[in-house]
């Protein structure tokens, strides 16, 4: 059974802070796997604490302050038009959405390089792992069902160049990106839904924001097609994206203000059908490694 953790709780604040409906939160956490109860208790308690506050002295007035730490979306750093040169190729818009700031691309990477980048991992992978918010170390947990291997970035010319192409599409430096990491999914292998960004109330999100600072964009490109599930799912924002072969999903976290965009909760829907490889490339702040 899922819990509230810091990273929960940051998200509970936020979104009574937007204004966002109970029923609409309950709902979103029960989409990411809580138990009802469980959901509606969370929800009500978020409530409960800033009602409380309120009552403290906090008048209708102070309402807007509370208004303006929503996120701010700016503009977004990739490129506008349907069809974007990404260093050596070109690659195909399919969707933008303002809110969170998500783009669907096809075309990112060839079948061949797709079906290469997969030979590469296939005998290299172990479970995958995800960060503790308290520690900052990494854990196998049971809501992360995949197997993985990370390149060092530009390891050889290969990787280098899908490197670049994905530097130049997501419109941010290279040096700034974490290197490629390759998962694997078999049959109802699931990410259950979570935020890729590091809190920062979390005290294991010091160790990783040392290097680099805060992530701000993912991209993540499918490898093969999936027959049924295994979809990218945004629950807060109500759409999800399907696994189709050399294709990819962008969606931005922090802007300009550094504030972090709590409707980019996202995961991987259970693979119902055959496998799943995907791509993910994160960018950081600054020069990462």
């Amino acid at each position: 059974m899922r819990v509230v953790d810091a990273a929960w709780e940051h998200w509970l604040s936020t979104n009574v802070e937007r204004g966002c409906s109970m029923e609409s939160m309950i709902d979103s956490m029960v989409q990411a796997g809580f138990a009802a109860e469980a959901a509606s208790a969370a929800v009500h308690k978020a409530f409960g604490t800033n009602v409380a506050s309120l009552a403290k002295g906090a008048t209708e007035a102070a309402l807007p302050k509370a208004a303006l730490h929503a996120y701010q979306y700016d503009d977004v750093p990739v490129a506008r038009g349907n069809l974007i040169r990404a260093h050596d190729r070109d690659v195909r818009v399919l969707m933008r959405c303002e809110r969170p700031q998500v783009i669907v691309f096809a075309d990112v990477l060839s079948p061949d390089e797709c079906r290469e980048m997969i030979e590469r991992s296939r005998h290299r992978l172990k479970r995958s792992t995800i960060v503790n918010p308290e520690t900052g170390k990494e854990d196998v947990i049971r809501n992360r069902t995949s197997e993985g291997i990370w390149f060092q970035r530009g390891e050889d010319a290969f990787i280098e160049q899908i490197d670049r192409r994905v530097s130049s599409l997501m419109n941010w430096p290279v040096e700034n990106g974490e290197g490629l990491q390759i998962l694997h999914y078999n049959i109802s292998g699931e990410y259950q839904p979570h935020f890729d960004y590091f809190p920062p109330d979390q005290p294991g999100s010091a160790v990783h924001t040392a290097q680099g600072g805060q992530r701000v964009a993912t991209l993540i490109v499918y490898l093969n097609d999936v027959a049924d599930g295994g979809e990218t799912i945004f629950p807060e924002a109500g759409f999800s994206v399907a696994a189709r072969q050399g294709g990819a999903v962008y969606f931005r976290y922090m802007n300009g203000q550094r504030q972090l965009d709590p409707l980019t909760l996202h995961g991987g829907a259970p693979v119902l059908d055959g496998d799943k490889w995907i791509m993910t490339k994160w960018m950081r702040e600054r020069a990462y490694g």
